[in-house]
């Protein structure tokens, strides 16, 4: 049997573990050495001390009744190096080019259909970042949101198996959408399916 995912273990992704394997980003993305120009990644997540994000489950592996449980993100802290620190123990930083945490890369200019970046986080592991979409409208129970941008995020655990990650990021508000996928021999199962149910940013 696959291993399901599940929302908790989903959300520290979110927060910043945003990958199975650990270890230091190796690579610098083409927008970073390029200095793009265009929308900074940090418009797409925005940091604060007291933001806060709530998601509720909607996976397509639970059992309908054991849908809905909703987990909250909240920043708790700057820490004395630039980081803000929230609930789930992750912990971001918003620089010129990127939104990363401590080991990798999650959101770099330019926001372009098609950009690409990549962390090798191991001996034998490399993640690979694309943009998937961009200017795309999302549905969810804290509003319609327009002109978001979908990153997609590789993890090859083998050479049948791909793990696959996708958050979706709105201007001004953050991750709405969050969905993890398996791969294993090509055939794609939907494991992890988050949405943004209520957020507190900028005063909203």
């Amino acid at each position: 049997m696959r291993p399901v995912m599940t929302l908790r273990s989903a959300l520290p992704l979110l927060a910043l573990a945003a990958a199975c394997a650990h270890g230091p980003s190796a690579a610098t993305p083409a927008a970073t050495r390029a200095g793009a120009a265009g929308p900074a990644p940090a418009d797409y997540f925005p940091l604060a001390v007291g933001h806060a994000w709530t998601y509720v489950d909607e996976s397509p592996a639970l059992p309908p009744g054991s849908r809905g449980e909703t987990r909250t993100v909240r920043i708790l802290e700057r820490t004395a190096d630039g980081y803000f620190r929230d609930n789930e123990r992750g912990e971001l930083r918003a620089d010129r080019d990127c939104v990363h945490d401590r080991l990798r890369r999650l959101l770099c200019a330019p926001l372009e259909k098609g950009a690409a970046w990549s962390s090798v986080v191991s001996v034998s592991s490399t993640e690979r970042f694309e943009i998937a979409g961009v200017g795309e409208t999302v549905a969810t129970p804290a509003g319609t949101f327009d002109g978001c941008v979908r990153v997609r995020a590789h993890n090859r655990a083998s050479a049948e198996t791909d793990h696959v990650l996708e958050i979706t990021y709105a201007p001004g508000v953050g991750p709405v959408r969050i969905e993890t996928f398996a791969v294993v021999k090509g055939e794609v199962t939907p494991q992890v399916r988050a949405v943004l149910k209520a957020y507190q940013v900028g005063g909203r």
